[in-house]
């Protein structure tokens, strides 16, 4: 469909809500993925994108290949049960509840947005299993201590969580290290810090060109891009899990299957 409606029948807010002509980064992601829940200016974005990147399919599909390792780890190795995901993004295959809780169906998800057509798919889409939960929060990850109190009134802050911020922080510009250390003050020893951020690295002036065209088409959010030092930053005080912080197709990748490096890399950090 065009710009009158995304291609998904689930429940829609309305057309102002959703500026559907001009591309948001979710949406955008969702088209990568292989979505429906998309605009054409943010399948034209997409498709400028990689043709300015022609690896970006490679990135967006290694990301969220590491969301999915790195939920399984946490609820079988590690035993999380509670996992707050902020920045959910449209839903599209193995989402965060549905990884958790093929583990432990009795795990606890709340998710965190505020793009109203995210949250219209979220509450119309993601079903949680009998034994466990799913929530959300209609919040912006700039308002950390909203975030906080809301989610304190459905995660036990008692007992670990798994705060997720997969794809999200380059879209803060400045003061992203404050609110996460700030997320992380508020849960208890045991809680998990995971992140994949957007970096230069691997290709340099192709994720440059990248990052600045999708800036100044008008794009939104905006990305900044980071280094992969600042993004081991992010987990100052914690306890970083192997093999730390690497490109996410590095990340305890499938024996035998060796992907190439792509350019966002992540991490998950244990608070001690």
């Amino acid at each position: 469909m065009g710009e009158q409606g995304a291609a998904s029948g689930a429940v829609q807010p309305g057309e102002d809500a959703l500026k559907s002509h001009i591309p948001h980064s979710a949406r955008v992601w969702n088209y990568l993925l292989g979505g429906k829940d998309n605009f054409e200016a943010d399948r034209q974005a997409a498709e400028h994108s990689i043709s300015v990147k022609p690896d970006m399919l490679e990135q967006a599909r290694a990301d969220r290949a590491f969301l999915g390792r790195a939920v399984r780890y946490l609820a079988g190795d590690e035993g999380i049960r509670q996992f707050l995901d902020i920045g959910t993004g449209l839903p599209t295959a193995d989402n965060t509840h549905q990884v958790a809780q093929r583990v432990a169906p009795e795990c606890k998800i709340v998710y965190v947005d505020h793009d109203p057509l995210v949250l219209a798919h979220a509450r119309a889409l993601l079903a949680s299993s009998p034994e466990g939960e799913c929530h959300y929060i209609d919040a912006d990850l700039h308002e950390p201590d909203r975030i906080i109190a809301e989610a304190g009134t459905l995660l036990d802050l008692t007992r670990p969580v798994a705060v997720m911020l997969v794809g999200i922080l380059h879209h803060i510009e400045s003061g992203s290290h404050a609110i996460v250390r700030r997320l992380m003050d508020a849960v208890p020893s045991g809680s998990r810090l995971v992140i994949n951020h957007p970096t230069s690295v691997v290709h340099g002036e192709r994720s440059k060109n990248s990052a600045r065209t999708w800036n100044e088409s008008g794009g939104r959010p905006t990305v900044t891009l980071r280094s992969p030092e600042e993004i081991a930053a992010y987990f100052d005080g914690l306890e970083l899990d192997e093999p730390g912080v690497v490109s996410c197709s590095r990340w305890r990748p499938i024996p035998q299957i060796r992907e190439p490096e792509v350019d966002a890399f992540c991490g998950v950090g244990r608070k001690p």
